[in-house]
C-alpha cells in the first residue's frame, strides 16, 4: 500500500450466496468491526440484496456495490440489470469482468469495455477483474494477458474516468481454490498493470489508481500482501462472508 498517494480499498464479493435474513446478520455484524476503518469498505452483494444493504449501511461507513451491470440503459435483455437501475438505488460500486462471468457466462474483453463504459457513464465506480489463468501463467504470457485485458476494458475512458476505476488483480488460479500468489507475485504483477496504465495514460495517473489483488486473500495472509508497494487493497471472496474474517482484513488494511 501506499496511502500517500492513494485510496486502500477492501471489497468483500458476496457472489451467489446469503439470502435476505442472512444479509442483514452479516451486515448487522460487520458494522462496529469495521467503523473505525482507515481504508474503503464495500460490500458487492447480490442483487437480491441491494436494498438490504443499501438500508442497513446509510450513516456507515460501508459502501454498497453489485457484482456485475448489463451495457445497455434498458431493452430486451431477460434477467439483467441495467447501471442506471443500481445507480438510481443508490449503489456506488460495480464489479465488471470477473473471472467467473468470464468462464460461465461468455464475458468477453469487449463486453467487459462495454459493461465499464455503460457503469462510467451512470455515475458508478468500477472494480475491474484482470487476470491470467493457470496454463497462461506456466507459458509465461501472465504478463500479456494481464495487459490486453487492461487496455480493451479502458478503451474510451478519459484520465478523468480512471479516477472512477479500481483494478483488480485475480490470477484465475488462485480464487476460491485456496492457492495464493505469493506477495511478491501479486506485487509484481501489480506493478506491471500499473506500467501498463502509465503508457496508456501517464505515470502520475497511474500513481493514483488503486490496484487491489483478489484471489484468496484471507485473515492470515492479508498483512503480508498489504505490505507490498503495489498492493492497494483486495477484492475478498470466501473470507468476506464471515465478518471476523473480513474485519482482520479490513485491520491489515487500515495500518
Amino acid at each position: 500500500m501506499n496511502k500517500a498517494v492513494r485510496k486502500t480499498v477492501i471489497a468483500g464479493n458476496w457472489k451467489m450466496n446469503k439470502t435476505r435474513p442472512e444479509a442483514k446478520a452479516l451486515i448487522e455484524e460487520l458494522k462496529p468491526l469495521t467503523a473505525k476503518a482507515d481504508c474503503d469498505v464495500v460490500i458487492c452483494v447480490p442483487y437480491t440484496n441491494l436494498e438490504t444493504a443499501l438500508a442497513l449501511t446509510e450513516g456507515s461507513n460501508i459502501k454498497v456495490g453489485a457484482e456485475n451491470c448489463h451495457w445497455a440503459e434498458s431493452g430486451a435483455f431477460t434477467g439483467e440489470i441495467s447501471a442506471l437501475m443500481l445507480k438510481e438505488m443508490g449503489v456506488q460500486y460495480v464489479i465488471i469482468g470477473h473471472s467467473e462471468r468470464r468462464q460461465y457466462f461468455g464475458e468477453t474483453d469487449v463486453t467487459v469495455n462495454k459493461r465499464v463504459r455503460a457503469a462510467l457513464d451512470a455515475g458508478l465506480t468500477v472494480i475491474l477483474c484482470v487476470g491470467e489463468l493457470l496454463e497462461q501463467r506456466e507459458q509465461g504470457i501472465t504478463e500479456e494477458i494481464c495487459a490486453m485485458q487492461t487496455k480493451i476494458a479502458l478503451a474510451g475512458v478519459t484520465e478523468e474516468e480512471l479516477s472512477r476505476i479500481i483494478i483488480a488483480y485475480e490470477p484465475v488460479w488462485a480464487i476460491g481454490t485456496g492457492k495464493t500468489a505469493t506477495s511478491e507475485q501479486a506485487d509484481e504483477v501489480n506493478g506491471y498493470i500499473r506500467s501498463v496504465v502509465a503508457k496508456l495514460y501517464n505515470n502520475n495517473a497511474a500513481q493514483k489508481l488503486t490496484i487491489q489483488y483478489g484471489g484468496s486473500m484471507n485473515a492470515k495472509n492479508a498483512d503480508e500482501l498489504l505490505a507490498k508497494e503495489h498492493v492497494d487493497g483486495g477484492l475478498i471472496g470466501g473470507a468476506s462472508l464471515k465478518a471476523p474474517d473480513f474485519a482482520a482484513i479490513v485491520a491489515a488494511a487500515s495500518k
